[in-house]
């Protein structure tokens, strides 16, 4: 695998790294249904994005260092939003996740424009991790209690085997968009707040008890409100990698040839889990989630956090 990165760079990181738990955010995607990079789009009065919030509390919960899983392509525009604000505050340092980033004699397909996917993500992210980390979306706010939460069970790792790992769970009801349908990992979860299973299901609207669905089959489903998904908030030690690039390996053999097949986090977590090879604990937070999935969404979310700031959770502006 590839790393994209120059020997100085992963040279650097060995002399200098954090020996706490590190944070990894996902922000190399493409924003389809948004129309546009999400990633950068100012939420707070001073043009904070969510991702500015989501750092700010990963500071707050004992987070020492950010890995932020960029595309070349927006790395100027990403740099340009977060360096003055955030790189005052805590170190960070820049992964790429490029389509040709792959296993040696593989190719992405001609037709192939959008990146592989969260898994591919966190690969991308492997020479800046030598120990516990965080897992997280550029556009998901998850709130000061999750990052709490997910920093103090990193911090003590299970040693189990097969290996644990975690993931931060929120109800079905917080999650969905009023402006269209949303793609989630739906988890059954254990009495012992274990992952019995994953599922990403695509096309969830919203009801007035939660949340229908309808398959391939052309039937439909229907999900309580308390139904617990996975928003990406992950728990991960470096273990986690080589089973992690098997799974991708055999991804791009079933779908050398497609376009637009994306290699997920969730479902590889799933096979994982199904195989034996991994243990999930769910997490619980009492933090609210707010996401943007389409351009309507910001308005509601931009409320949502001044709300938070009205109540004294947040300065404003936010970094001084």
């Amino acid at each position: 695998m590839l790393c994209g990165f120059c020997a100085f760079c992963v040279d650097r990181f060995k002399r200098d790294k954090v020996t706490g738990p590190v944070l990894v955010v996902m922000a190399a995607g493409i924003g389809s249904r948004y129309g546009g990079l999400k990633q950068v789009e100012p939420i707070g009065s001073a043009g904070e994005m969510i991702v500015d919030y989501s750092i700010f509390d990963a500071i707050r919960a004992g987070f020492e260092r950010v890995v932020v899983v960029i595309r070349r392509d927006i790395e100027a525009d990403f740099t340009r939003a977060v360096a003055d604000r955030i790189a005052r505050h805590i170190r960070i340092d820049y992964a790429f996740q490029e389509l040709d980033d792959l296993p040696a004699g593989l190719k992405p397909p001609a037709d192939r424009a959008r990146p592989w996917g969260t898994g591919h993500a966190i690969l991308a992210a492997e020479p800046f991790v030598s120990g516990p980390f965080a897992v997280i979306n550029a556009d998901d706010f998850y709130g000061l209690a999750s990052f709490h939460t997910l920093f103090d069970y990193l911090r003590t790792p299970s040693g189990s085997v097969p290996p644990e790992y975690a993931l931060v769970g929120y109800p079905l009801r917080q999650t969905l968009s009023a402006h269209g349908s949303v793609s989630r990992a739906v988890c059954d979860v254990t009495g012992e707040d274990r992952l019995q299973r994953i599922r990403e299901i695509k096309r969830i609207e919203t009801t007035e008890s939660g949340g229908r669905f309808t398959d391939d089959h052309g039937r439909t489903h229907l999900l309580p409100g308390d139904t617990i998904v996975s928003m990406n908030m992950w728990g991960f030690t470096p273990g986690i990698f080589e089973p992690l690039r098997r799974l991708f390996v055999d991804f791009l053999r079933r779908h050398a040839g497609g376009g637009n097949a994306e290699f997920l986090i969730p479902e590889a977590m799933g096979t994982l889990v199904d195989r034996g090879l991994a243990r999930v604990r769910v997490l619980h937070s009492s933090s609210r989630w707010f996401g943007i999935t389409y351009r309507q969404d910001r308005i509601p979310v931009a409320r949502g956090i001044n709300d938070l700031i009205v109540s004294g959770e947040y300065p404003q502006p936010l970094w001084t």
